[in-house]
């Protein structure tokens, strides 16, 4: 995913950045809009807090998502599954792809660290361990939920800070990368795999400012930036179906956005097309390409916005036995049958992910969160016994998720209230704040201490 809107804020009247930007790329994309007379806070713009969390939730999806991006020769987009050819060529890259699909991000990372060893002199190695780096954190800090990006839900979610040395890496690999990529543009503008490259490395920065340091104008720039680069790719190669990817993604967002929304973005020239996106990134899914697999996860996320949960439901039952370890997709599946009301299916679904997950088939990963899933559902279906056997499973993970530990406990405390059970409740909110007092589920559950929860 990339990007999030610097393009209101140059938008008189819509111009507060809040706690925005922080941390600019060396080289970020500058947006600068001139409007000769003041725009007046009419129906046109009414609202724009709305608007902007709108335009956030799916910008923010679209980082997430196409940050996945690393690319390949246009020459190889048209070949069988057989045929990908990574770049930097060197046969490591290919392990360290599935192990990174598979979130084996520990043995994923040197894998690409010894590819950028071999050839330090290539972006798009430099890019690779940008991106492993990267989506390691945001799966530490708790920030690769796709729910959370199905709406508009993350844009008001802290997660757990970042790691400070793991910042200083990325924006390190950030300015290695552009490095390499500016020297080949001056000696040729026309360089496509460097303009590409450069795109890869600006949706990266762009989804690390949005998702961690949470400077939204900042991530904007350089999606813009990511998003020019591509198009210039495609101008000048057509068959460089990889570049589709970043240029659909953005095509989506800008056509979803609401009317006076888009209005505001037509001011800086940006606009865009969902069924355009959604074909493009389709293109791109169907190549066989280095990027189908990056195609068909930045879909799932727009396919769930749109409700048309079958066609999601159809990529991911493709996903799944290619990649078996990726804990993420396994639980999308049981998301996406609640979302077509197959209920006892999902159920089953969480039911059999948790169960995968004791038994050893996901190391490391966050598999409680189908516990997780499961209880939600059955609090939705009023079996309040059942949730909360199913919210207490997620202590029992080796390591939880503590966001996930901390509100299925006072989920759990929750159900114990609705069947009276007012000791058990008192001690599951006691937990939740004893975890962390200073979060939103501990403010809850102080309340409830003072007052049982009685609704739901």
């Amino acid at each position: 995913m990339h990007g999030l809107p610097k393009i209101i804020g140059g938008i008189p009247g819509i111009a507060s950045e809040g706690q925005g930007d922080r941390l600019d790329s060396p080289r970020s994309v500058k947006l600068t809009v001139r409007v000769a007379s003041p725009v007046k806070r009419t129906s046109l713009l009414h609202g724009p807090r709305r608007s902007l969390r709108c335009a956030l939730g799916g910008l923010a999806a679209a980082a997430l998502t196409c940050g996945l991006v690393h690319g390949q020769p246009p020459a190889a987009a048209a070949d069988s599954a057989k045929a990908i050819s990574y770049r930097p060529a060197d046969p490591l890259n290919a392990t360290a792809f599935d192990r990174f699909y598979n979130l084996d991000y520990d043995r994923a990372v040197p894998d690409f660290q010894r590819v950028l060893d071999r050839h330090p002199d290539d972006a798009f190695a430099v890019n690779h361990l940008l991106t492993v780096l990267l989506y390691r954190e945001l799966y530490r800090v708790g920030a690769m939920n796709t729910a959370e990006y199905s709406g508009d839900s993350f844009i008001g979610t802290a997660h757990r800070p970042a790691d400070p040395k793991v910042k200083t890496q990325i924006k390190s690999l950030v300015e290695r990368a552009e490095k390499l990529e500016e020297e080949k543009l001056r000696a040729n503008p026309n360089d496509v795999d460097a303009l590409y490259a450069r795109g890869i490395t600006r949706a990266q920065f762009s989804t690390y400012t949005a998702l961690i340091e949470r400077a939204w104008f900042s991530a904007l720039r350089n999606a813009v930036g990511a998003r020019h680069d591509h198009e210039r790719v495609l101008e000048l190669s057509p068959q460089y179906t990889d570049a589709k990817l970043v240029v659909g993604a953005h095509n989506y967002v800008m056509g979803s956005l609401p009317w006076g929304v888009k209005v505001a973005v037509a001011l800086v020239g940006l606009s865009g097309s969902k069924d355009k996106g959604i074909d493009y990134l389709y293109d791109v899914g169907r190549s066989n390409g280095e990027n189908s697999v990056d195609a068909r996860i930045a879909l799932l996320v727009f396919l769930r916005r749109e409700h048309r949960y079958n066609d999601a439901l159809t990529l991911l039952r493709g996903l799944i036995p290619q990649y078996p370890q990726n804990v993420l997709f396994a639980l999308e599946e049981g998301n996406l049958l609640r979302s077509l009301n197959q209920n006892q299916d999902a159920a089953a679904v969480y039911r059999k992910v948790w169960q995968a997950g004791r038994d050893g088939k996901f190391p490391g990963l966050h598999y409680e969160l189908a516990a997780n899933a499961l209880g939600d559902l059955l609090r939705a279906q009023k079996d309040y016994a059942g949730a909360a056997s199913a919210y207490e499973l997620v202590a029992q993970a080796p390591q939880p998720d503590p966001e996930t530990l901390q509100k299925a406990s006072l989920a759990a405390g929750e159900m114990y209230d609705l069947q009276q059970k007012r000791d058990l409740a008192t001690k599951k909110y006691e937990a939740v704040i004893a975890m962390n007092a200073t979060t939103p589920p501990a403010d809850v559950a102080r309340r409830h201490l003072k007052e049982p929860y009685r609704a739901d």
